[in-house]
């Protein structure tokens, strides 16, 4: 270690054995900006054995030495920490990124403070460099921001000694539309993250206490003038050896567009339903106790809205008989809803009314329930009857009827259910019509086979394929279901000769 000026050797080494052991690195600069002396920990942090490796003056310590900010910006010659302090500057926490000449990435992170050892006169005897390595707090602050600036969930860092922010992830940027620039350095007051929440004054208080903020529904402001629902919750945290607080962030604008259109389309739903002009229930899919009726329910069967409301159908007997009620209710339940069932219906005045009944289960207010709608077809029932009887009464003994009339008539006087077609001739082959025509005769297969010269297995195969196509299930029904679209019998120009 040189002599300073103005210094003696037994200052000198009294000095050096002061500073020697200490963790922090000390760098003694002469005021010719001569460096003078380096303790070991100095030395460590700059990858150096000795102070010439140092370099012998400021300006040698810059050509071995890169510095810069931790913002990436170069620190310039003239503005190194050694130049400061040759100036007289005294200054504290000064964040530099150290690397050797001819290396490109930083290899220490250093906070360096200044001291100025003067003597009686005031006189600047000696100058310190007062260095700490900060290489591993960097690196936690780094992958912290790293963390940070990553994680999707939306994110403010506010200081608590000034209550303002000083971070903002692209979450938060990307959820409310700021720039960093519109964040960063506004005050918790001017940008309120709890703004019209019902937990605002607690949420304050704990900010101020440095605790644990609790989660809260809250309007955040946006840039342009409109707000976001949000839940916010905040988290003490230290930044260096800052308090900070974490505020999180979960969007809410997405929940609140959908029970916006929920309540708008179940609006909708119950004008629409109200307003109807054909009969409607709204049931439960449990119990199916009825929750509402619609006007045309209540006209058409003459109840009113608190005799059925909170009841069942089987307690108001809602339809003839039990039996289509549980029919009804079951195939509701194994398949979700049903089309055109035809039923009927009773009023309170126990007249029957044929209606045509469709059902489909739907959400309401969350809850699972059963929409019935009816379709009154007494008077088209009526009608149709008297039409089908009228002209059977004309037609009872003309023979050249068409078959296809009525076929036609058959399926007026029983039409299917779910508003399918019912078989017609034209789907039997042939041979099939000519079998069948026989089985209206009431033979049995033996007597067929013998009429066609056929096996009787041959004849026992068509009845079946019959029976398929028409849907029936024994000779009964082939037999009444040939006559009523005329069949009572083979077409006399096809009957065979007997074999005898």
């Amino acid at each position: 270690m040189k002599d300073a000026p103005g210094v003696g050797a037994v200052e000198r080494r009294q000095l050096q054995q002061i500073i020697a052991g200490l963790d922090e690195g000390v760098i003694l600069i002469d005021p010719d900006q001569t460096i003078a002396w380096a303790n070991e920990a100095a030395l460590r942090m700059h990858g150096v054995s000795s102070v010439e490796d140092l370099g012998p003056s400021v300006e040698g310590y810059r050509d071995r030495f890169r510095l810069r900010y931790r913002n990436n910006h170069t620190v310039e010659d003239g503005a190194y920490p050694a130049d400061r302090v040759v100036a007289g500057e005294i200054f504290a926490d000064v964040i530099v990124e150290v690397s050797r000449a001819g290396t490109e990435e930083p290899e220490w992170v250093h906070r360096v403070r200044s001291l100025v050892l003067t003597d009686a006169d005031g006189v600047p005897e000696c100058l310190v460099l007062v260095v700490t390595d900060a290489t591993d707090e960097m690196q936690a602050v780094d992958r912290f921001e790293q963390s940070f600036n990553a994680n999707p969930a939306p994110a403010l860092i506010c200081r608590i000694s000034d209550l303002r922010y000083i971070r903002a992830n692209q979450g938060f940027l990307d959820m409310t539309g700021y720039s960093r620039e519109n964040i960063i350095g506004r005050s918790v007051y001017d940008l309120d993250v709890m703004e019209a929440s019902e937990k605002r004054d607690l949420g304050k208080q704990r900010l101020a206490d440095w605790a644990t903020v609790p989660q809260m529904e809250a309007c955040l402001q946006l840039p342009e003038g409109e707000t976001k629902l949000v839940i916010v919750a905040g988290q003490p945290i230290e930044i260096g050896e800052e308090k900070c607080m974490l505020f999180t962030f979960a969007d809410l604008e997405p929940r609140r567009k959908a029970e916006s259109a929920l309540r708008n389309s179940e609006e909708k739903f119950a004008k629409t339903f109200r307003l109807a002009p054909v009969p409607m229930k709204i049931t439960t899919l449990d119990g199916f106790r009825i929750i509402d009726v619609n006007d045309a329910f209540l006209k058409e069967t003459g109840w009113s809205a608190e005799e059925v409301i909170g009841r069942s159908p089987a307690e108001i007997e809602l339809w003839d008989a039990a039996a289509t009620r549980r029919k009804l209710e079951k195939e509701l339940v194994e398949t979700g809803g049903f089309r055109g069932y035809e039923a009927k219906l009773k009023t309170k005045s126990d007249s029957i009314l044929d209606c045509l009944v469709s059902a489909e289960t739907v959400t309401i207010g969350g809850e699972t329930c059963v929409l019935d709608v009816f379709q009154d077809i007494t008077r088209r029932k009526t009608s149709e009857t008297e039409l089908v009887d009228a002209i059977e009464a004309v037609m009872s003994d003309t023979k050249w009827f068409s078959r296809s009339v009525m076929e036609k008539l058959a399926n007026m006087r029983s039409p299917q259910p779910d508003g399918r077609t019912k078989a017609g001739l034209s789907d039997l082959t042939e041979k099939e019509r000519e079998v069948l025509g026989y089985v209206s005769l009431g033979l049995d297969d033996a007597a067929i086979a013998d009429r066609l010269c056929l096996a009787k297995s041959t004849i026992r195969n068509h009845v079946a394929r019959i029976y398929r196509k028409i849907a029936v299930h024994k000779r009964s029904e082939a037999i009444v279901w040939a006559r009523e679209r005329g069949i009572d019998g083979p077409d006399k120009e096809r009957r065979p000769k007997s074999r005898s």
